[in-house]
């Protein structure tokens, strides 16, 4: 690492979305307040899917009795927690599907409609909506949503360069905030200045977990140039599980 890098990644400011969050489904990721899944698993579908820690963490306990997960990441609709966010009076921010992908193919297009409904209603609070099916999302949302509610954030995930296309699907949703997560980052992104601009949000990190792959420091800190350049607020959410010398730190 050179002291240009050194001096630059000590400044891999973050925009904080935190604001205290009623008590209920609260979560440790760092950038949202609490999680929401009414359905749970889903299959891989890109390299960012390799590690996953939904999938880690449900197929721990595959086959205990009456356990949440006793089926561990197989697909399920879990439809009586449709209606939870109306119980939840502080305004939080809501990440929709911590445990599969909203757009998963198995997720009933009336399902969707049924999310988008109860989003809708409990306008006190802010949902984000991350997933790696791009296509799915743009083709239900034009179907199905005149505009995305304001209160509702719609992201991808881009884990490295053959995926910015999931980018230029996002960019053709009418929501009032649009997305990215770079994490786990596993290769140096480089995104058009067209389309970062039409972005409101970034989010970047390393993998985490014993198998984590390294993220170089230089990655986040060429996408915190190229939010900086376009006026997109930066969330910088951690290294993971390598330090910026390459050193393994858990």
């Amino acid at each position: 690492m050179t002291e240009t890098q050194s001096n630059r990644t000590a400044d891999l400011e973050t925009t904080n979305t935190r604001r205290g969050a009623s008590p209920g489904n609260t979560t440790k990721i760092e950038w949202t307040d609490k999680t929401w899944n009414t359905c749970t698993g889903c299959q891989p579908i890109s390299p960012g899917c390799a590690n996953c820690y939904a999938s880690a963490l449900a197929e721990r306990f595959r086959g205990v009795p009456n356990h949440h997960f006793t089926n561990g990441f197989d697909f399920e609709l879990r439809e009586h927690r449709l209606e939870d966010p109306l119980q939840w009076r502080k305004p939080s921010m809501v990440f929709v599907g911590s445990m599969t992908d909203l757009f998963y193919d198995q997720v009933p297009d009336d399902h969707l409609a049924k999310v988008f409904e109860t989003m809708a209603r409990a306008s006190h609070h802010t949902f984000q909506i991350l997933t790696k099916r791009a296509d799915r999302m743009v083709d239900w949302v034009g179907k199905h949503v005149d505009i995305v509610p304001n209160n509702v954030w719609v992201g991808v995930t881009v884990e490295n360069q053959d995926y910015v296309s999931r980018i230029e699907k996002l960019v053709e949703i009418p929501a009032k905030v649009r997305f990215v997560s770079f994490e786990p980052l596993l290769s140096e992104v480089v995104v058009p200045d067209y389309l970062m601009e039409q972005i409101q949000w970034a989010i970047v990190g390393g993998e985490t977990g014993h198998r984590a792959r390294r993220m170089e420091e230089a990655w986040a800190i060429g996408l915190r140039d190229q939010c900086k350049r376009n006026g997109v607020p930066f969330f910088f959410k951690h290294m993971g599980m390598f330090n910026a010398d390459g050193e393994r730190v858990g």
